[in-house]
């Protein structure tokens, strides 16, 4: 009676698990995030180098640089942005599915850092004089877009107008974006494509707190220059170190051909399992299917981002798994031809192949933890998955094929019977 509790026992838990996986396999399906090798998108790397003299480099600042860049990113919209802080001093930025990389460039590193000057660039007022995503694109009379900005003081104003006013004939309020140590207002003045955004001239003292952008500016332009001061400014310089992008029909058939011969690969593994080690292979193989389930239910829980290297770490986590059920299946099979019985052959062979399969994921886990901590990129979600991988294998491959394998064996129902894992009658010593 208790030898059929044990075989009821497997049937049960193999067909509960099999609906567990049946309801729950979709919504892990929509919820994995993919990287820019399979949408599609733009990724660029920063290198952080300080806003003024004397600024200091550290986690607090590079944490206020991520918030800005974060603040930016939702002006476009990406709906899944990944960024990261590497080696302390950089920032990896990917967008998939942008497709205006130019627009992505330009609100991701200019500064913005918007001040008001006079003709001799001495400064009169700065971003921090602004209402805070105050704002706007507008038009004037002859429907040609400008930007529209409110001040925290009227009278601050009225005195800047005031001094201006009083520089005549050079009196213009020069507006510039990122100004930086040797510009000049003078040597730009006389070139068509000028540094500074405008520079209108100052008729009469304004106590206002509404200040008007104009310029020659497309309707882009003003929805960018809008954007950037609505977003504030970034605490830190942000220099280009490289930057990539992938279109994102590339990506869709980069995906399918992946997925395509992930599939073989892994169908090949399930054919091969069970052509040479019949019953045992046959529950190795319902054990990977396990194991491909929790590996992508932990990495969506992880919230990760999929990639390329990602899906080849999740391939070769399979052939790891594949290699702990062999050694332990073959170990099984050494004691059957030693003569022993089918219970004692799996007791004996599991005990045996589990140090081996535990230095064999070891040194695979330390491979990938060393390759996550130097590595950049898509190196650290292929470093992620496989340390997910190795780490997944002893739970699936080792107790999930003790499990079932052990429930069938503590059944009885395989007493005697060795060619189900593999072994020939005449091979077993002692016959």
């Amino acid at each position: 009676m208790r030898k059929k509790g044990r075989l009821f026992s497997f049937f049960a838990i193999l067909i509960v698990s099999a609906v567990i996986l049946g309801l729950v396999t979709m919504p892990i399906i929509h919820n994995v995030k993919l990287g820019l090798d399979l949408k599609g998108g733009f990724e660029v790397l920063y290198q952080v180098k300080p806003l003024k003299a004397g600024q200091k480099i550290d986690a607090n600042t590079m944490s206020n640089a991520v918030a800005a860049l974060n603040k930016r990113i939702n002006v476009l919209g990406v709906s899944e942005p990944n960024i990261s802080i590497q080696n302390g001093n950089r920032i990896d930025v990917q967008l998939p599915g942008v497709k205006d990389e130019k627009r992505a460039r330009q609100l991701l590193s200019t500064t913005a850092n918007l001040t008001f000057r006079d003709y001799k660039d001495r400064l009169m007022l700065d971003g921090s004089d602004l209402q805070p995503g105050k704002a706007k694109v507008a038009f004037d009379e002859l429907n040609h877009p400008m930007v529209t900005l409110q001040l925290k003081s009227a009278s601050k104003f009225a005195n800047v107008t005031r001094k201006i006013l009083n520089e005549a004939p050079n009196n213009v309020m020069v507006i510039w974006m990122d100004y930086q140590k040797g510009d000049s207002f003078q040597k730009e003045a006389n070139k068509t494509n000028h540094k500074f955004i405008s520079a209108p001239s100052v008729q009469s003292v304004l106590n206002t707190n509404d200040v008007q952008i104009t310029g020659n500016f497309t309707m882009q332009e003003a929805n960018t220059l809008r954007d950037l001061l609505n977003s504030g400014s970034l605490p830190v310089k942000m220099t280009e170190v490289y930057s990539t992008s992938v279109g994102a029909q590339f990506g869709q058939n980069s995906m399918t051909d992946t997925l395509f011969a992930g599939a073989i690969g892994v169908a090949a593994i399930l054919l091969f399992m069970l052509l040479f080690y019949r019953l045992g292979g046959l529950v190795a193989d319902i054990t990977l299917a396990y194991y491909i389930f929790i590996v992508m239910g932990v990495f969506v829980g992880l919230q990760a981002v999929l990639t390329l290297p990602g899906i080849a770490a999740l391939i070769l986590g399979i052939g790891m798994a594949v290699d702990a059920n062999i050694i332990t299946l073959e170990r099984i099979k050494d004691e059957i031809r030693s003569g022993k019985s089918i219970l004692s052959a799996f007791r004996a062979g599991s005990k045996r192949a589990l140090p081996t399969v535990v230095d064999a994921n070891l040194t695979t886990i330390i491979a990938a933890g060393v390759l996550f901590a130097f590595g950049v990129s898509s190196v650290k979600g292929f470093a992620v998955m496989l340390l997910i991988s190795n780490i997944v294998t002893f739970i699936a491959s080792v107790y999930g094929q003790r499990l079932f394998l052990g429930l069938l064996v503590h059944s009885g129902v395989l007493n005697d019977k060795p060619e189900l894992f593999g072994v020939r009658r005449s091979d077993i010593r002692g016959n």
